[in-house]
């Protein structure tokens, strides 16, 4: 190896081929070859992922369902199942970290992994890319593509040109890995469509169209200096960079959290304070939870709200000390909620806390004459969550959400891609 070669830092983008329905089809196996679509089955659901044969028919992730049906009415539409996603993906996890340390979660899916240092032990890029998409289809029957690079964003393209494609015509099988070497970089870089970077969303590429830039290198082409009039200081500059190659974001294994939160959409909207508070019980008992079990604890509790018409907001407040318990997140939140007018009709409610630090650093920060709001709780929270992981989430919940049917707990991931029926109400309405 050149001293040269030694230098180059190698950075790999593993994403996984149409991950969701993957790990639905290893326990439909009677279903591969067929149009199969994961995600929320309801009105108001959204596609979470489609198989190759269904994207053919136009089926994308993030589209609506009810669109998803008119275009592939034949397709078989599955329920999400996110836990069942996030056991499986900690097991491909498990065999990135076999190779490297370095290891950046993008999503359940998807990871950048920095092998530079392996690469005397497995050998190039590429053949640590081939032994990492053999591992993951032996051990776990499944297959993911894989980008190689010395930059991050170019071995996210590289995964993309490595997937299968779709056409008209049916499903093409991709390579599988695809390298790209750093003399070529500039060269593959530029030849994308310029929204292929990060930052270029409708509104920049509407700027960028005005100015006569549609790939990477035409925008390379512009003055730094035409690109921050158009876009500002730092988008102008930062996208001057990426198109120029310029991409030193190193690898993050452990990024902090910023925000721990939760949402969800209704399958009818809500028109009461009283039918969204108790919601918010529900979103606040949950948030808190995850703070819980991460150690942590939120000083900015926010609530977003989205109405009938999709327009969306959002309210944040301050508390004095940083909490992690249900009731002081809920105190917080049914403030901000009573600042608005939800009578319009309210399909998403959501609560999040940010501002985080772990208890132990709250703890450093309490004056001897000061008093926690949420310290009454602490105890109280400590057994739920003994209870919690004893019998279940559902074995212990606020009284609010006992009915009928059971405990209703808000599950991570449940309504990721939306609800799936407007069969059973939250807010004790009938459908409008």
């Amino acid at each position: 190896m050149e001293a040269g070669a030694a230098r180059t830092r190698t950075v790999l983008h593993a994403d996984m081929d149409a991950f969701f329905v993957a790990v639905e089809l290893l326990r439909r196996p009677e279903l591969r070859g067929r149009p199969v679509v994961v995600g929320g089955t309801g009105e108001r659901g959204v596609v979470a992922a489609a198989s190759y044969e269904a994207r053919v028919h136009g089926v994308f992730s993030a589209m609506p369902s009810v669109r998803a049906k008119r275009l592939c009415p034949h397709a078989l539409f599955l329920r999400g199942d996110y836990q069942l996603y996030s056991e499986t993906s900690a097991q491909v996890h498990e065999i990135f970290h076999a190779v490297t340390p370095l290891v950046e979660p993008i999503a359940l899916d998807e990871a950048f992994l920095d092998v530079t240092a392996a690469r005397r032990r497995l050998g190039s890029g590429g053949e640590i890319a081939a032994q990492v998409r053999a591992e993951v289809g032996e051990r776990l029957g499944l297959a993911c593509s894989v980008g190689v690079a010395s930059t991050k964003l170019v071995a996210k393209l590289a995964s993309e040109a490595a997937k299968p494609k779709v056409s008209p015509a049916g499903v093409r099988p991709g390579p599988g890995v695809v390298v790209v070497v750093p003399e070529d970089e500039l060269a593959f870089l530029q030849g994308h469509p310029v929204q292929a970077l990060w930052g270029v969303g409708p509104a920049t590429l509407e700027r960028l169209r005005r100015l006569g830039v549609s790939s990477v290198g035409d925008l390379a082409a512009l003055p730094e200096a035409s690109l921050v009039g158009a876009l500002g200081q730092a988008n102008g500059r930062h996208l001057h960079q990426l198109a120029s190659g310029i991409d030193d974001r190193p690898v993050e294994p452990d990024r902090p959290l910023k925000s721990v939160g939760h949402e969800e959409t209704f399958p009818s909207d809500l028109h009461t304070y009283e039918a969204l508070e108790r919601e918010l019980v529900r979103l606040c008992d949950s948030v808190a939870s995850r703070l819980r079990t991460a150690g942590l604890r939120g000083r900015t509790i926010t609530v977003k709200l989205r109405f009938h018409d999709f327009r969306t907001i959002t309210r944040a407040s301050t508390v004095p000390h940083a909490v992690d318990t249900g009731p002081a997140i809920l105190h917080a939140a049914a403030a901000l909620l009573r600042e608005v007018d939800v009578a319009s009709g309210v399909r998403l409610l959501g609560v999040s806390a940010s501002g985080l630090s772990t208890k132990a650093v709250e703890q450093l920060t309490l004056g001897i004459d000061e008093v926690d709001d949420d310290g009454a709780w602490q105890d109280a929270s400590a057994a739920i969550d003994a209870i919690r992981r004893k019998f279940g989430a559902e074995a212990i919940a606020p009284a609010s959400l006992a009915g009928p049917g059971g405990v209703r707990v808000a599950r991570r991931g449940a309504q990721q891609w939306g609800p799936d029926s407007a069969s059973e109400d939250p807010g004790g309405q009938k459908p409008t």
